[in-house]
């Protein structure tokens, strides 16, 4: 009986305090919500997520998993056409970290994201509208 008693009495005088799971869903809206504001403030300026809105650059919603250089309709340089990989949390990092030494050739100008804290901020946000 004992060693039913005290987890049965923290389980009923800790009933406000959120479950792991919880605070873990809560961490990443928090985490998706920074990397769009991210996102907004370094990619924005050429990138849209939406199909409706205006872009210089090609459509990034549903660019995690698609193979670069693919969005139709899109003019790619010859060197990101023919890349050869697909848009991976790796390569998301290291194109937005050094895009012109990823893919020599590319038209993009460089933007140079190094903070890896930056980088998962704005993949997490990236990742939301790719699924």
């Amino acid at each position: 009986m004992r060693r039913f008693l005290l987890p049965l009495v923290l389980s009923l005088s800790l009933p406000g305090l959120p479950a792991p799971a919880e605070e873990a869903k809560t961490f990443d809206r928090i985490k998706v919500q920074a990397g769009q504001t991210l996102f907004e403030a370094e990619c924005r300026r050429c990138h849209a997520t939406d199909a409706k809105d205006p872009s210089y650059g090609p459509l990034l919603e549903g660019v995690v998993g698609r193979k670069a250089g693919t969005f139709d309709g899109y003019p790619y340089s010859e060197a990101l056409k023919n890349a050869g990989f697909v848009w991976t949390r790796g390569a998301l990092k290291a194109w937005m970290e050094d895009n012109d030494g990823l893919v020599p050739g590319t038209r993009m100008r460089h933007v140079g994201i190094a903070d890896p804290t930056v980088q998962d901020f704005i993949l997490a946000y990236l990742q939301s509208i790719s699924q």
